[in-house]
């Protein structure tokens, strides 16, 4: 019990840091030239992409940002999908930071039934930490993989990327960052590991697309 209320008090205090330290430094950011989401190639290896209108309600919640929702398919696997979510943030000084997805699965409806930490090793990248979740609505269950992003770094912990957000708008100037999000649905009998290898080719066609959109 005081292990879980110290966990909260740290975590109330960096919230409450970073958001006073980045209000205090809003002058002279830095903002990279990047393309936009949109022109994320919706062909990556055998996965053909259609893109997904994000509802309004989503985008008022989400605030101001560049966001992709997009479901890939194979033509090799007609019954599976990867549904690719990524939001960047240009500026994270105003107050309009990385919503965790483990506080809107509820919302919608989806329930975490598992949930763990998994490093993804990427061909030609430094192996880097995600969050793993099983969610489940009804007798439907999907697998989700998901991280935060930026300056060619991954993170599993939003603790560790306020940490992050902190040390590069001192050392940078830069308050950009991001979330990727990759969810497919459990097919009948499937287990979260069998579903971690069925995305992993995906994942390491996505991954080194990242540095045009959310600069290093």
């Amino acid at each position: 019990m005081r292990r879980s209320i110290a966990r909260f008090v740290f975590a109330a205090l960096l919230i409450a840091t970073t958001a006073i330290f980045l209000r205090a430094h809003t002058q002279n950011e830095v903002f990279p030239p990047r393309l936009p989401l949109k022109s994320f190639p919706q062909q990556l290896g055998p996965w053909t992409g259609t893109d997904v209108a994000i509802d309004k309600d989503v985008l008022q919640v989400l605030g101001p940002g560049d966001f992709l929702l997009r479901v890939y398919k194979n033509p090799e696997k007609p019954n599976s999908y990867v549904d690719l979510f990524i939001a960047y943030f240009r500026s994270q000084r105003t107050g309009d930071t990385i919503h965790s997805p483990k506080n809107c699965l509820p919302g919608a409806g989806w329930a975490p039934i598992e949930s763990s930490r998994v490093t993804l090793s990427m061909p030609g990248h430094a192996p880097f930490p995600a969050n793993r979740y099983v969610i489940a609505k009804g007798d439907s269950k999907q697998a989700v993989l998901y991280w935060y992003w930026a300056h060619d770094r991954g993170v599993a912990s939003e603790y560790w990327a306020k940490y992050y957000l902190v040390a590069d708008s001192i050392k940078m100037n830069r308050s950009d960052g991001s979330l990727v999000r990759i969810t497919t649905t459990l097919e009948p009998g499937e287990t979260a590991d069998a579903a971690q290898q069925r995305l992993l080719p995906f994942v390491s066609d996505v991954v080194p697309q990242l540095d045009g959109y959310i600069p290093r």
